[in-house]
């Protein structure tokens, strides 16, 4: 008999075993490669697979398809895709919250911009025509009285490279370059240098609004079906990218090298461009007043840019 029940409790525990082998993740999660993946590194490394599938993509077209056919439960996007996915949608996805702020800045090969004052006249490169940077930077010099048309030459290129080229040959221009493309750009000419940090100008210009906002680079997005399949999963997913992100910012060295590890970017890269990336994990109601803030500014521009309508509050996912 005793035998009888070895065998049974031995039985017992290979089938629990084999269970919890083939159990299904959480839920599936994609990143972009850049800012919006590095906080999210420390969660892949310690998770390995057991609650999350994570993948990484080079671009978005490349997420936004399987988020709406529902290949994808969560995932990290450019904030105004995020408006567009719900739009497009009609509700189908909501943001978990904010885990990047502005990555983009200005660069000069030289000493003579201090202030924003200082942009007009110049020539500006700048890769992200129809998008956040041409958005970002209309909006910034508006703000400063500086007309984007009459008062700045604004070329836009397909290539950051091109942008940084352009710096290194021509006197009187300067670009707007996103990170960690900056840090590349700044170890390969040691000349150039951040000359304005776009975050910062555009805090200055809020100061005194009824309605803060923030410049974003990335937010956190999921699925709304997914969210209220699966609350007790979002909330154990959104605390542990956010011990994730602490880790990223408090511990730069370690989260460069599983940067580099992913091959997001090179690890030496990511450890100088980390510092500036912005990366953090706003949600409730202060992303909202944010994100919202930020998605009216470039609705104003084009409204198509945000996928043609401001979105509802039901976009805001509150926990």
């Amino acid at each position: 008999m005793k035998k009888f029940v070895s065998i049974l409790m031995t039985l017992i525990l290979t089938l629990s075993l084999a269970t919890c082998a083939v159990a299904e993740p959480l839920a599936d999660v994609a990143a972009l490669k850049g800012p919006t993946a590095m906080g999210m590194v420390k969660m892949m490394n310690d998770d390995a697979g057991a609650n999350w599938n994570f993948s990484i993509a080079a671009a978005a077209d490349e997420i936004a398809p399987k988020l709406i056919q529902g290949e994808l439960d969560i995932a990290a996007v450019p904030a105004n895709l995020a408006a567009t996915l719900y739009n497009k949608t009609q509700g189908k996805v909501q943001v978990l919250a904010i885990n990047t702020l502005g990555v983009l800045y200005i660069i000069e090969n030289g000493e003579t911009v201090q202030s924003v004052a200082d942009l007009k006249g110049r020539t500006i490169y700048s890769a992200g025509q129809g998008a956040t940077p041409e958005y970002a930077l209309n909006y910034i010099l508006k703000e400063n009285g500086i007309d984007p048309v009459n008062d700045v030459n604004i070329i836009f290129s397909k290539e950051h490279t091109e942008c940084l080229n352009a710096v290194l040959n021509d006197e009187n221009a300067v670009a707007l370059l996103p990170q960690p493309f900056v840090t590349t750009a700044m170890s390969k000419a040691p000349g150039v240098r951040i000359a304005l940090d776009l975050n910062q100008l555009w805090a200055d210009v809020q100061e005194g609004k009824e309605n803060q906002s923030a410049l974003l680079t990335g937010v956190v997005v999921a699925r709304t079906e997914f969210v209220e399949n699966n609350p007790e999963a979002v909330n154990a997913f959104m605390d542990a990218y956010a011990s994730s992100v602490l880790f990223a910012n408090e511990n730069v060295d370690e989260t460069a090298a599983l940067i580099g590890a992913y091959e997001i970017v090179p690890e030496a890269v990511a450890k100088a461009a980390l510092p500036y990336c912005c990366i953090v994990m706003i949600e409730g109601e202060e992303m909202a007043e944010k994100l919202s803030g930020y998605l009216q500014v470039l609705f104003d521009q084009n409204p198509a840019s945000v996928g043609g309508a401001m979105p509802n509050e039901d976009f805001y996912f509150q926990r």
